[in-house]
């Protein structure tokens, strides 16, 4: 037997022992051998044709396979649910061409859904208005969308191995830095508010949630990924409600002095008249220095209540003064009972004209709430005066009482509550009493609790009303601090 003939048979032999599905094919594209792997597959299903797990351009293949005398890979050819790529390798001694498949389903959905993936990445990144960047752990720039160009001013290869927080205001640049690593490291994400320098010198407000990226096998931070936008537009917009809630805050405790003007000029009258009266008395002790032999003592005594009533006068007027007060919140920690004490007197006249007591019952080992010292005695003093008028309609011309009271809540906070004997109110004004411009009041402008309501949650805080059998409760819920210390930690 020739060389010739012996060939073919051991080509054969070699396509049999293919463990991939692997066929000869003639230069028209014709099965000429199917191997035994590819006799198998064929079986695998019932009336299964050699040409539904071929490629549908064939003959375009086969032809550019012979033609360019180059092999051809990764042709992909779909049975059914299975996807198959093709290798075609050409044998131009006899104008034939071997292919060969491997099934690459898993394989191939792999490769589209991270190619979906990729292109729904782009297709965020590069056009969200959101700066999406990732940084090293010590906050170095190592890549950014192209948002950074439309919020910052600088185009994201200009960013590379920048220092985020190189670009930072400085004001309380340190501790923003030490939170936000902290809280990388030991929960993974972090969001915060600061202020940075667009490339034009101008700042702008952000609003930056971040998260770490992990080194599987030690945790180390080895990455952050940030999402950043610019609500610069938010807080001027904040900022300026809370400006017009300070000045209506402020209007109204200029209402509220105009209406108890009677009670306040009363309170700062009985010093005066004191003093004028100690005064004159001091005089005539002061002419009959030389006969009456307590004269001395008389005027000592007369100019220590003088001094007494005097600074008692101040201290309404200083009084007056801060409640007046207008500009920023000033948060510091209180003792309610002593900010409650101020509020009933404030009112304590207009109370003593409609034979209303106020029936103190605060607790000296309170903890200190963390509040602004005038608001939150407007509010108490806007709360005193409506349970004041509950009271003369519900008892005109009658004695009545008004309970002030304040206990630490089971869940840390401190409760402030004022229970009048008025008339009460119904489900339906409940629901209503806290409604800007509702009032049942003839002259009211419906305010105030609304006002009183937004200044509590200003300070974390809730202002609630219930129903009582006599008479209607309010009730001030404020954080305290330890109860605030407790929730950080």
């Amino acid at each position: 037997m020739t060389s010739s003939q012996t060939r073919p048979q051991h080509r054969l032999a070699l396509l049999d022992h293919d463990p991939q599905p692997t066929l000869l094919l003639d230069a028209g594209a014709q099965p000429l051998e199917l191997n035994l792997a590819l006799r198998a597959l064929l079986a695998s299903r019932l009336s299964a044709d050699i040409t539904q797990v071929l490629p549908v351009n064939l003959l375009a293949l086969v032809r550019a396979c012979l033609t360019q005398q180059r092999a051809i890979e990764g042709v992909e050819a779909s049975w059914g649910d299975r996807i198959f790529l093709w290798t075609f390798i050409p044998d131009p001694q006899h104008n034939q061409v071997l292919a060969r498949c491997r099934e690459a389903t898993e394989q191939v959905l792999a490769e589209r859904e991270a190619a979906r993936a990729s292109r729904l990445y782009r297709l965020i990144t590069e056009n969200t208005t959101d700066l999406i960047s990732r940084h090293t752990p010590e906050g170095r720039f190592l890549d950014a969308s192209p948002a950074s160009w439309t919020l910052l001013g600088y185009w994201p290869p200009e960013l590379r191995g920048q220092l985020a927080q190189g670009l930072f205001h400085a004001q309380g640049l340190a501790d923003l830095i030490n939170r936000a690593r902290d809280a990388l490291a030991q929960e993974g994400y972090h969001t915060m508010t600061y202020r940075i320098r667009h490339r034009a010198g101008h700042y702008l407000w952000f609003e930056t949630a971040s998260r770490a990226i992990r080194e599987t096998y030690t945790g180390a931070v080895v990455e952050v990924v940030c999402v950043s936008r610019d609500i610069t537009s938010r807080v001027q917009a904040e900022e300026g409600q809370r400006r017009l809630e300070e000045e209506l805050a402020h209007t109204a405790r200029l209402v509220t002095l105009g209406e108890l003007a009677s009670g306040i000029a009363h309170e700062i009258n009985q010093p005066l008249a004191a003093v004028v009266n100690y005064a004159s008395a001091s005089q005539r002790y002061l002419q009959a220095l030389g006969t009456h032999p307590q004269a001395a003592e008389r005027v000592a005594e007369g100019l220590e209540r003088i001094t007494l009533h005097a600074n008692h006068a101040a201290e309404v007027i200083k009084r007056l003064r801060a409640f007046l007060r207008k500009g920023r919140r000033q948060m510091q920690a209180l003792d309610v009972s002593e900010v409650a004490r101020d509020a009933v007197r404030m009112c304590a006249w207009e109370a003593n004209d409609c034979r209303v007591t106020i029936e103190e019952r605060m607790p000296d080992n309170l903890p200190p709430v963390y509040a602004d010292p005038v608001l939150l005695e407007q509010v108490l003093l806007n709360v005193l005066r409506n349970a004041i008028d509950a009271n003369r309609e519900a008892h005109p011309g009658q004695p009545s009482r008004i309970v002030l009271a304040a206990n630490l809540a089971s869940d840390g906070r401190v409760v402030i509550g004022v229970q009048d004997q008025g008339p009460g109110v119904t489900e339906v004004e409940v629901e209503k009493l806290f409604t800007p411009f509702y009032t049942s009041k003839v002259d009211g402008l419906g305010l105030g609790l609304s006002m009183s309501r937004t200044i509590i949650e200003g300070f974390g805080g809730e202002l609630q009303a219930r129903r009582q059998p006599v008479g209607l409760l309010m009730q001030c819920f404020l954080p305290s601090l330890v109860c605030q210390s407790q929730h950080q930690e």
